[in-house]
């Protein structure tokens, strides 16, 4: 593949990747992140329970895991009348991401040097 090629193919991953690079790139959404991954809840946590550990409405949590939720970050479950947020064992959206930041590297590292030093 040229590196035309490689180019295109790394505009879909990075088109394919805006989801959770949005969901990633928000301050409040890293700070859930790692609030969920502190807690050692295996099962899952609760808007409220999140809430409370981050002072946040439980509209603004719910709003904030739905985009994590839609960026394939945290899945959700659903006991009677209770929803329980998790990570998802996959991970296929942070794979998708790992390889187009590994894709995008090899195609750095394919140009020229243009820093002018010799």
């Amino acid at each position: 593949m040229n590196v035309e090629q490689e180019i295109s193919t790394l505009a879909e991953e990075i088109k394919g990747s805006q989801k959770i690079l949005t969901a990633l790139g928000d301050e409040m959404r890293q700070h859930l992140i790692l609030v969920m991954i502190q807690s050692g809840e295996c099962n899952g946590m609760r808007v409220n329970d999140i809430a409370d550990k981050t002072r946040l409405s439980r509209p603004a949590v719910s709003h904030h895991l739905q985009i994590l939720k839609d960026a394939g970050i945290v899945k959700m479950r659903r006991e009677g009348t209770r929803n329980y947020y998790y990570f998802d064992a996959d991970m296929e959206a942070f794979d998708r991401l790992i390889g187009m930041l590994n894709h995008a590297k090899d195609i750095m590292l394919q140009l020229p040097d243009r820093s002018g030093d010799d």
